[in-house]
């Protein structure tokens, strides 16, 4: 009897199991033979291409900061940035205040012929403007790529508030703005000209 009794509890309890198993026993988190097939994985993953992934990232494929780094070794994100904020304040205040010249040395063509038409719109119609920074401009890097041998374009997503005093036949205005833009800068890493030109400017979600 008591033989019997076992082999009932037995099976009940291999039945418990089993229905434990199908409902818990999806592993959660890494185990011990993940490790090993993440391993295995990562030795027969191809390389990407040079100038796309970091060596010390085991073939993963990175941003095209990286293809920017492979063809200028002395490329500074830092310093970058930091001269993109200071040529976005430089453009924004420029192109309130009409001064074409400035403009110049730093728009590309095309987009320097669209800041110029607003410029000149604005005075056929007697507006001034002044703009004044609230607190200086925030910059993060969107975008990276390196096309055509060693042409980099970079795209910077700027948030800014400042300040734009306006007069007009109507008499004088002042208006607090809070803007998001997304501005591409370009440059050829091979040159010996250090300077980048903006490109493009998209608006951008804050």
């Amino acid at each position: 009897m008591q033989v019997l009794e076992l082999i009932i509890f037995a099976g009940l309890a291999a039945i418990v199991l089993y229905q434990l198993y199908s409902v818990l026993g999806r592993r959660v988190g890494r185990q011990p033979e993940d490790q090993q097939a993440t391993a295995d994985a990562k030795v027969r993953a191809p390389r990407a291409p040079a100038g796309l992934a970091d060596p010390a990232d085991d073939g993963v494929e990175l941003t095209g900061l990286a293809a920017v780094k492979a063809k200028d070794p002395a490329f500074d994100m830092t310093r970058f940035l930091g001269g993109a904020k200071g040529a976005y304040e430089m453009v924004v205040k420029a192109f309130a205040a009409g001064d074409k010249d400035t403009l110049r040395n730093l728009l590309a063509p095309p987009v320097m012929a669209s800041f110029e038409g607003v410029i000149d719109q604005r005075a056929a119609e007697g507006r001034t403007e002044r703009v004044e920074f609230l607190q200086a401009p925030r910059a993060d890097l969107e975008k990276a790529e390196v096309t055509d041998g060693d042409l980099a374009r970079l795209t910077v997503r700027f948030l800014a508030e400042f300040r734009s005093r306006t007069k007009g036949p109507e008499g004088e205005g002042v208006d607090d703005r809070r803007t998001a833009e997304l501005w591409t800068f370009e440059r050829r890493l091979k040159s010996r000209d250090p300077n980048w030109t903006l490109v493009h400017v998209d608006a951008a979600e804050a």
